[in-house]
C-alpha cells in the first residue's frame, strides 16, 4: 500500500470550472477506510488525524458526485458506488505500485512492500529464516509478517491487508487462489512426567490411536481454527468427539497449559521443537487414522501479484521444500 504522504497530480481532471480533482492520496484513504470499515481504524493505520481523513473522503465524494460510504454508529458500509470505487481504487493503487517496481527494476532492484500472513504454529518456524532470506534477496523491498487465524487471514487477503498467506485446509473460494505446499503430520502433545534437565528434547514417542486421544482432555484453539476443525472431522469419522478441557488461541499458551497437566494438545511437531522448553513434552504420532494438515499458499484471485510478491512466493516455496531440523 502506498505511504500516506503520496500526493501526485490528478488522476481524473475535474470538469471545467471545478477546483478539486481526485488524487492518489484520496484514493488510498478511501480504500483503507473501506477495507477497515471505520474512519477511526483507518486514521490509526494511516497515521493521520481523523478530521483530515474525513475531509479527504468527503472531497472525493464531492468530486465524483457520489456517496461512497454510509456512516453509522458502528463504522461505515459501502454504497453501490462505493463498492465500484473500491474495485477501481485497488486497481489504481496496484498499477502505481507496479510502475514503481518496474522503475526499480530499471536500476536493478525489486521494490515495494509485501505482507505475509502465517498461522501461529508456522510463524514460530518460518518468521526468522524468512525475514533473513527476504532481506538478502530483496534488500530494497519491505516485508510485513502477521500472525492470525485462518478465517482472519482469508478476510485480510480479500481486503488487501495481506498479499500472501499460508493456511491450513483453506475452503474453496472464487476470491482466493490456493496452491498446495506441503502436508504436516499432527501429534498428540502430552506433558513429560519428568522434566529435569537432560530428560528429553521433544522427541517422538510411540504412536497413539485417535480413539485413545479422544479419551484425554484437550487444550485446543477456539473454532473455527483450521487444525481444530480437522481434528473434529477425523474424530467424527471414527465415531468419537473430543473432550475439550480449555480453548486457548495461542501456541505458547496451549503448550504452557499442557506442561501444567491441564490436557493434551494436537499440533505439528515443529511447534514443540521451536518452543522455549521442548523437553517438557512428549510427541505421540496419531494413528488409526493419521491426522495430517495440508498447508496451502493462498493469494487473492482478484489482484495480480507484483514482482516483489512473486519473488517472495518463490522464496516461500524454496524454504518449505528445504528439510527442516528436528
Amino acid at each position: 500500500m502506498l505511504s500516506c504522504d503520496v500526493q501526485h497530480g490528478p488522476f481524473w481532471e475535474a470538469p471545467a470550472g471545478r477546483r478539486h480533482s481526485v488524487d492518489l492520496k484520496q484514493i488510498e484513504y478511501f480504500v483503507r477506510v473501506a477495507e477497515l470499515g471505520s474512519f477511526t481504524r483507518a486514521a490509526l493505520a494511516l497515521a493521520v488525524a481523523q478530521p483530515a481523513l474525513s475531509r479527504q473522503i468527503r472531497l472525493l465524494e464531492v468530486e465524483l458526485r457520489q456517496n461512497l460510504l454510509l456512516r453509522n454508529g458502528r463504522g461505515v458500509t459501502l454504497t453501490d458506488a462505493g463498492q465500484l470505487m473500491l474495485e477501481h481504487g485497488r486497481g489504481i493503487l496496484h498499477q502505481v505500485e507496479r510502475a514503481r517496481e518496474d522503475l526499480g527494476r530499471a536500476r536493478g532492484a525489486l521494490t515495494g512492500r509485501v505482507s505475509i500472513g502465517l498461522p501461529p504454529s508456522l510463524a514460530r518456524r518460518l518468521t526468522v529464516p524468512l525475514s533473513r532470506a527476504f532481506r538478502q534477496r530483496l534488500p530494497d523491498a519491505a516485508l510485513s509478517i502477521s500472525e492470525g487465524l485462518s478465517v482472519q487471514m482469508q478476510e485480510w487477503l480479500q481486503t488487501g491487508r495481506l498479499d500472501v498467506a499460508l493456511l491450513y485446509n483453506p475452503p474453496t473460494s472464487p476470491e482466493l487462489a490456493a496452491e498446495h505446499l506441503m502436508d504436516e503430520e499432527l501429534f498428540a502433545i502430552a506433558p513429560r512426567p519428568d522434566t529435569r534437565p537432560g530428560t528429553g528434547s521433544g522427541g517422538t514417542e510411540s504412536p497413539m490411536p485417535l480413539a485413545t486421544l479422544a479419551t484425554h482432555p484437550l487444550v485446543v484453539p477456539s473454532r473455527p481454527n483450521a487444525l481444530r476443525m480437522l481434528l473434529e472431522r477425523r474424530m467424527a469419522d471414527i465415531g468419537c468427539t473430543p473432550r475439550i478441557a480449555m480453548e486457548i488461541d495461542g501456541v505458547s499458551a496451549i503448550l504452557d497449559l499442557v506442561s501444567e497437566g491441564v490436557g493434551y494438545a494436537v499440533l505439528p511437531g515443529h511447534a514443540v521443537r521451536a518452543s522455549a522448553h521442548p523437553q517438557r513434552y512428549l510427541l505421540h504420532p496419531i494413528d488409526a487414522p493419521r491426522v495430517v494438515g495440508q498447508v496451502h499458499l493462498v493469494t487473492s484471485a482478484r489482484r495480480a501479484a507484483t514482482l516483489a510478491q512473486q519473488a517472495t512466493i518463490a522464496l516461500i516455496r524454496e524454504m518449505v521444500a528445504e528439510p527442516q531440523p528436528g
